[in-house]
């Protein structure tokens, strides 16, 4: 009758471990210990259980198998999961591109209005300063002036597509009535609308660069 360890009984029954402490318990099996290493007899006649050896296999293939299915489960899990948030990141990032877009558009409309603000209120000023000049200038270089002026602006006629509104209103053969309207709108629309180019009591207009049908209608 040989002797076994544990491990080695278990292999010769086809059994778990806990198996033949189970039996060693139950008095099945009789125990020697050795120099502290526990021995097992077993009877040499005694066959081990190949059906037994065959089922501790395949459970232990089940477990292995059940295992890889969780730990693949749990993969799948972690992709979903990972993949969900760099949607989130993506869509985010889009949202704050769009916002900065947004924020750099309005921020250039507003330097554009003050820009053109500032060149409104220059104008404005310019125009002050030149009528305030004017009133306080004699008469005699008022006039010398304003000759120079005509001078001025019959050379830039000739350079340009100016055309003083008098001769335009003429070109266009409306009556006396008709121009003397035309004439009160430019008038009153002088400081206010930049296609209106106005020297002393005269008014000039381009009628290649801007469209004046508002005015003359």
């Amino acid at each position: 009758m040989p002797n076994m360890t544990i491990n080695e009984a278990a292999e010769h029954f086809g059994v778990s471990k806990e198996a033949i402490h189970n039996r060693v318990r139950r008095g099945s099996l009789v125990v020697s210990i050795v120099d502290g290493v526990k021995f097992v007899e077993v009877d040499s006649d005694v066959k081990t259980n190949p059906h037994a050896k065959l089922k501790t296999q395949t459970r232990t293939r089940n477990v292995v198998a059940g295992s890889d299915d969780r730990y693949y489960k749990l993969l799948e899990e972690q992709n979903a999961t990972l993949q969900t948030k760099v949607e989130k990141l993506e869509n985010e990032t889009r949202g704050l591109r769009d916002q900065k877009e947004q924020m750099l558009i309005q921020e250039r409309i507003k330097i554009e209005q003050i820009y053109k603000d500032k060149d409104e209120q220059l104008k404005n000023i310019l125009n002050s300063i030149s009528s305030q000049f004017m009133l306080n200038t004699p008469q005699k270089i008022q006039k010398e002036e304003h000759v120079e002026a005509e001078i001025e602006v019959e050379e830039i006629e000739e350079k340009a597509e100016l055309i003083s509104l008098k001769k335009y209103l003429k070109t266009q053969k409306f009556s006396d009535k008709k121009q003397e309207k035309i004439k009160n709108r430019f008038k009153k629309r002088v400081k206010k609308d930049e296609r209106i180019i106005s020297l002393g009591s005269k008014f000039y207009v381009d009628t290649l660069k801007y469209d004046y049908k508002d005015l003359l209608k």
